[in-house]
């Protein structure tokens, strides 16, 4: 009886995975809330420098008179006679900030704006370093210690990272705080959805996780922008948004280890031990026998593949052997794109014409859409399908986007751009969300948080690269966007060549990594398997009589024959 038989006595689809299902909903709020906090904290909203005769001025009389220098938010006004002024050699030290919605960010108290924005800047660099850093401690922590410890510690990094922040006044002492927050980016995400996937029935795996990660990450996203604007200071925001992430310590005394990773560590008494706890919350009677018919199948498992030599697999051994090392860098590539193409894309609020508090919660209001789409399609043409199918039409979107927005770069069309950067992000969402549950069904039980945290390292990583490629646009607008295109349509390519795991027995060890899929073609959908075995039924119950019954004799024929040869034999 393996793992997944015995899941199904103790309940895959009942009370407790309603509950880890809930549970992983508000990990989900929390998540978007401390993602985007580096972007809320740091909205730069219109500005002036400061000129004691324009204290009286509205903002549209200001805006008029700085409209006539190439660089109104940074000229320093040396008089100002009517609507006409003339500009000063020297710095400006102080502003006038036409606050959206009164909110107050750091940018604007601490005046990082014109020569001092690179001070946020740093700090939102060092948040994306400390990702990079944090993934891959933690992720190499679950596989060591277990999921659940690594995900309260993950947690408590993002708290004291978001609290310690209210009390900075200098760049030093910001970045720093930005790294510590950064260290629980993602691990505070995925390691919840390890421990969800491993408990729950394969089947209902596309449409638990993605309602979840639709509509809770969804409200999370819509109301952070807003929650800025009800708390209306920076420091404010950052307090209500890092206290939830205490919370978590509590799953401690609800959520259960995951019994897979304790299969792979060769602790079946510990597994045993939740799994009678999670029957138990489900209301299900399940005999020791079965348990001790599990034992068995686990202990055979481990000496087919060599006693405790499994117990030691590293993020290493999956680039040991052939098929692994290609799906394990088809996977890096693909976490690559998403999270470049998701992270530009998503950020990019400011500067269309639109206050940036509507159009973050516009673009994220696409998130749930796109997780509806993924429980109506994912489970029938398949997770290979789906991430190179998303990755493509995401392709599309972004080259479509891009090439509209720079033909629109003299005359600003908001409503246009609003549209169309909603659009790109519809078509980014598919693509990270289907990622994300098919890099955790891929890699092995074994090393599945060092893997996924190999992966989304691989994609934060590759964010870096999101300036340099937005500075090419200074050259040619569209390049950009056609650039990302090529990148997704390079991943939707290479996603075929990846196995499908819909309704398979995930791999739980490297060896079984190494041969999961083995023999499956490019273009073998379960979609197309099925609509092709039901196109034989049909023509096998459409056969003529005749020719079924010619069959029928030539087969007893032949069956005779052989009854015939084999009295034969026996005389002789």
């Amino acid at each position: 009886m393996d793992f997944d038989k015995i899941l199904g006595k103790c309940g895959d689809f009942n009370r407790y995975q309603l509950l880890i299902l809930a549970l992983f909903g508000l990990v989900n709020i929390m998540v978007s809330m401390h993602y985007f906090t580096q972007t809320v904290i740091s909205f730069v909203p219109d500005h002036w420098c400061y000129h004691e005769k324009l204290e009286n001025r509205s903002y549209d009389e200001i805006a008029a008179i700085y409209s006539k220098f190439p660089n109104p938010s940074c000229t320093l006004l040396s008089d100002v006679n009517g609507l006409n002024a003339t500009a000063s050699t020297e710095k400006c030290s102080k502003w006038i900030y036409k606050y959206d919605f009164g909110y107050r960010s750091m940018n604007t108290e601490l005046n990082w704006v014109c020569d001092a924005s690179y001070k946020s800047t740093i700090g939102q660099s060092l948040f994306f370093i400390g990702s990079v850093v944090g993934t891959l401690f933690y992720g190499l922590l679950s596989d060591k210690i277990g999921r659940l410890p690594a995900l309260i510690l993950s947690n408590f990094s993002g708290f004291v990272g978001d609290f310690s922040t209210i009390f900075t006044k200098q760049v030093t002492t910001f970045t720093l705080c930005r790294f510590i927050s950064g260290l629980a980016a993602d691990t505070n995400f995925y390691l919840m959805y390890i421990i969800v996937l491993e408990y729950m029935r394969p089947t209902m795996r596309t449409l638990g996780l993605n309602i979840a990660v639709g509509v809770f990450y969804t409200l999370g996203l819509v109301f952070t922008p807003w929650l800025a604007v009800l708390t209306g200071h920076w420091q404010y925001y950052l307090a209500s948004t890092s206290l939830p992430l205490l919370l978590i310590i509590l799953f401690y005394f609800v959520i259960q280890e995951s019994a897979q990773w304790l299969v792979t560590r060769n602790d079946v008494d510990g597994a045993i031990k939740r799994l009678k706890r999670v029957a138990k919350f489900n209301g299900r009677h399940v005999t020791q026998a079965e348990f001790d018919e599990f034992r068995k199948y686990c202990q055979k498992q481990r000496e087919k593949h060599g006693g405790d030599d499994q117990k030691h697999s590293s993020l290493i051994d999956m680039f040991r052997t052939p098929r692994m090392r290609k799906h394990t860098l088809i996977l890096f590539f693909k976490s690559m794109v998403i999270t470049l193409c998701y992270d530009v894309v998503s950020r990019n609020v400011e500067g269309m014409g639109i206050s940036p508090f509507v159009m973050f919660s516009l673009s994220a209001l696409v998130v749930l859409p796109s997780s509806l789409m993924l429980v109506l399609l994912q489970d029938r043409i398949g997770r290979k399908g789906m991430a190179s199918g998303s990755l493509l039409v995401g392709g599309f979107f972004t080259v479509a986007a891009g090439i509209a927005i720079a033909y629109q770069q003299h005359n600003h069309n908001a409503v246009l751009l609003a549209c169309l950067t909603v659009a790109a992000r519809f078509g980014v969402a598919i693509s990270y969300e289907s990622g994300s549950q098919y890099a955790t069904e891929l890699i092995p039980t074994c090393v599945r948080g060092q893997g996924v945290a190999a992966v989304h390292v691989a994609g934060f990583a590759a964010s870096f690269l999101a300036p340099y490629i937005l500075w090419l646009g200074t050259f040619f607008k569209a390049a950009p966007s056609l650039i990302l295109g090529v990148l997704f349509f390079s991943g939707s390519f290479v996603c075929l060549l990846l196995p499908e795991t819909l309704n398979k027995t995930l791999p739980k060890t490297i060896e079984e990594g190494e041969v999961f899929g083995k023999g499956e073609r490019m273009f073998d959908f379960p979609c197309l398997s099925q609509q092709n075995k039901k196109s034989e039924d049909k023509n096998s119950e459409q056969e003529p009589y005749s020719k079924r019954k010619r069959n029928q004799s030539l087969t007893i024929g032949l069956e005779c024959n052989h009854e015939t040869d084999a009295n034969r034999n026996s005389y002789t």
